[in-house]
């Protein structure tokens, strides 16, 4: 199974980072106040993982301040695993994305349309597995809410936590590039979607306008809005299933408010979540670790208090222990609520966590 981010590790590693500076956070904070930081981490789980193996593996987990693991696939051992270990066990669920063969076969329609025509159905943008879902389509919302209230009516699962939540990536991050022989200094007809007859309705009847009459529909700011708008709608429909349910609905998203809009069509600061995770993979943009600090300020500023922002961080782009650590108190001098760990956990990577829980007093 390709796990979430297979894509995007083709990423190569970002620089060294320079020695951290005290934000204005913590310079005005009480130094004797030490926040209760809520970790996370993404897993996939490993179904040959025996019983004995997860018991200690969560509560090193615990121990390190994590309080919550995003699980890829369902897993009834894994889910429990962990909640004996006093923590939270949400389900990480591929949303607009998803490419079930049944699905395919039985609903070709369903799918995004590119402004070429083109449906990923069957011709995927990039890799293969991107096949990406119309939020427009009526039948696409059911078809979501009815997965999530599924997902959310077995006991042992105490959240959803929405994953590709968006269209498809109009503009790669610029690391990727190379990597598939591509330069995106533009929008490209053949990245940008939806306009299915669907999205084109649902526009003309919006604006009283068909796009297929504006010249530049990538430069239409209304066409934009339009889009991240029928995300925030499949969001919010969700949210409430959850609500309903009585759990928690976190999502994946991208790493700030500007950067999910434009490359994306993904406005995440106006859904009605209980948390959000920002994929701030700095390696991804050729930045170095200052940049998440950068990126949390930006996310936390927009969000305005609504829900907590837990600074997602990819372990592979660090150089060292001791620059992942930088990394972490950056996002924690900043705003975040916790870090969220995509990669290899390892003890030393749990120790990173310990000392910059530690370090930051806010």
């Amino acid at each position: 199974m390709k796990t979430r981010r297979t894509f995007l590790k083709t990423s190569v590693l970002a620089g060294l980072s320079a020695s951290l500076p005290v934000s204005a956070m913590a310079a005005h904070s009480s130094p004797n106040k030490k926040k209760a930081w809520k970790h996370w981490v993404w897993v996939n789980p490993d179904h040959a993982d025996k019983a004995e193996e997860l018991q200690q593996r969560y509560k090193r987990y615990y121990e390190a301040g994590i309080r919550g693991i995003f699980f890829e696939e369902d897993s009834e051992k894994h889910f429990r695993a962990a909640k004996a270990q006093k923590l939270e066990a949400h389900r990480w669920m591929w949303t607009m994305n998803r490419g079930e063969k049944e699905l395919l076969k039985e609903h070709p329609e369903w799918y995004a349309i590119n402004r070429k025509g083109e449906s990923c159905a069957d011709k995927p943008p990039y890799v293969n597995y991107y096949r990406w879902l119309c939020p427009s389509r009526t039948e696409v919302q059911q078809y979501l809410e009815d997965d999530v209230r599924n997902i959310l009516s077995k006991d042992y699962v105490d959240g959803i936590h929405l994953d590709y939540v968006r269209f498809c990536d109009v503009i790669l991050p610029v690391n990727l590039w190379e990597n598939y022989k591509i330069e995106q200094t533009k929008e490209l007809p053949e990245y940008d979607y939806c306009y299915c007859e669907v999205c084109r309705t649902r526009f003309k009847e919006w604006r009283g306008e068909a796009i297929e009459s504006i010249a530049y529909p990538e430069a239409s700011l209304s066409w934009r809005l339009f889009r991240y708008n029928a995300i925030s709608n499949v969001v919010n429909k969700l949210a409430v299933v959850a609500k309903d349910k009585k759990k928690a609905i976190t999502a994946a998203v991208f790493p700030t408010p500007e950067v999910a809009r434009r490359i994306v069509r993904q406005d995440w600061t106006n859904w009605n979540l209980d948390g959000v995770c920002p994929m701030i993979y700095h390696g991804f943009y050729k930045e170095d670790v200052r940049w998440i600090g950068d990126a949390v300020t930006e996310g936390v500023h927009f969000l305005a208090g609504r829900f907590p922002l837990y600074a997602g961080i990819f372990l592979p782009d660090f150089k060292s222990n001791t620059e992942l650590q930088q990394g972490m108190e950056y996002a924690m001098r900043n705003g975040a609520g916790g870090i969220s760990l995509f990669g290899k956990v390892t003890d030393e990577v749990l120790t990173a966590l310990e000392r910059a829980s530690a370090a930051v007093k806010v």
